[in-house]
């Protein structure tokens, strides 16, 4: 079986390592290397660091709409095309060139979901439970039938990272499967998503991140899980711009205004919110590393009493 991949972050690493089992990609797809660092240096992408470790031989095109790019694959003659947050839209004609098509690995359960942030919008929203799907791609938005799927609780401290690096290892295993099926000679047959529950997941805006106290202590407690590691959740306390990499509700009846600082302790600091308050544990300052609230107060010793 011939096996082309195309992804580009983290995420779509282990998926690569899945496919790659029995030497059966003979290319891997990624974006071009960008800006990155303070130096502004360009960066390789994850999978293709990983590709170019395995000896794969790596593309980069700026766009697969192009007739040479598209001619190139096509020569290739692969059997299936994997893609794991590769970041490009692949065009009706890219989709059609792999004897089985292209293989999407998604990490939501579709059709609730669908977009650049699944991950980070399940959080946030509250889901019980997340997982992924190998989605059979056509030209909609994250439209096409489910092959395979597996599915993962989400816990109340769960972060976006914590989620995303599980959620990585899902779709490994459930890419490893559907691959498995082929090797078989078995071709797995996608089941069409729901018309019902269809949601999207927007990208998320560094925007988003700065916190609004008129809100929900529980939504901006999930929020602040959500946006770590980026972009990291921000507000305005006690006069200072902080980061905020982990935080808790508390039920509190209060009569303050959204924002005041309710009390100061080693255990953290309570912010009152549209609902209730939101305890601030860990923090960033401007310049600084993330640190416990203690340690926080060392530095704020006038928050201490109020």
């Amino acid at each position: 079986m011939k096996i082309v991949f195309a992804g580009t972050p983290e995420f779509a690493v282990p998926s690569l390592r899945a496919a790659v089992r029995h030497n059966e990609v003979i290319a891997v797809y990624t974006q071009p290397d960008r800006p990155a660092g303070r130096g502004r240096g360009l960066s390789a992408s994850p999978v293709k660091l990983e590709a170019v470790k395995r000896g794969i031989p790596v593309l980069q095109p700026e766009t697969l709409r192009n007739p040479e790019t598209q001619a190139a694959l096509r020569e290739m003659a692969p059997d299936v095309m994997i893609v794991v947050a590769y970041g490009l839209i692949l065009p009706k004609a890219v989709l059609q060139i792999p004897r089985y098509g292209c293989w999407n690995v998604h990490a939501s359960l579709l059709p609730r979901w669908r977009g650049a942030a699944p991950i980070q919008r399940a959080i946030e929203s509250g889901d019980s439970e997340s997982g992924v799907c190998l989605m059979q791609m056509e030209a909609g938005l994250d439209t096409g039938p489910v092959i395979l799927k597996q599915t993962t609780p989400i816990n109340d401290t769960d972060t976006g990272g914590q989620l995303h690096d599980r959620l990585a290892e899902l779709g490994a295993q459930v890419l490893a499967d559907g691959l498995g099926l082929l090797r078989a000679g078995i071709r797995p047959i996608p089941t069409p998503q729901p018309a019902e529950g269809v949601t999207y997941a927007h990208k998320l805006d560094k925007a988003e991140a700065r916190l609004d106290w008129s809100q929900p202590a529980d939504l901006l407690a999930r929020k602040v899980r959500a946006f770590v590691p980026w972009p990291i959740a921000e507000a305005t306390v006690a006069g200072e711009r902080l980061r905020i990499h982990g935080a808790i509700a508390i039920e509190l009846r209060h009569n303050a205004a959204p924002g005041t600082l309710l009390m100061a302790s080693r255990q953290g600091l309570d912010i009152a919110c549209g609902e209730g308050a939101l305890r601030l544990r860990v923090v960033q300052r401007e310049g600084g590393k993330a640190i416990t609230a203690a340690d926080y107060l060392n530095a704020r010793r006038d928050l201490v009493s109020a």
